[in-house]
């Protein structure tokens, strides 16, 4: 089962868990200019509630 974490790379789980592009875009994550940072200081960027952001991407890596 997979298990993403907030302090991993935007673009390193989109390369691992391509779905997860869907859920970013969801959640207005800037996956391509602002990829390179933490899940976390994304969220934080870009103003999306982390614990329903890393629900959503765990279960998108999953499925």
């Amino acid at each position: 089962m997979a298990q993403i974490i907030a302090s991993q790379i935007v673009n390193d789980v989109i390369k691992e868990y391509p779905k997860t592009i869907t859920v970013f875009t969801n959640f207005n994550i800037d996956s391509c200019c602002g990829g390179a940072t933490s899940i976390e200081v994304a969220a934080n960027r870009d103003k999306a509630p982390l614990e329903a952001l890393m629900e959503a991407l765990n279960k998108a890596a999953t499925s």
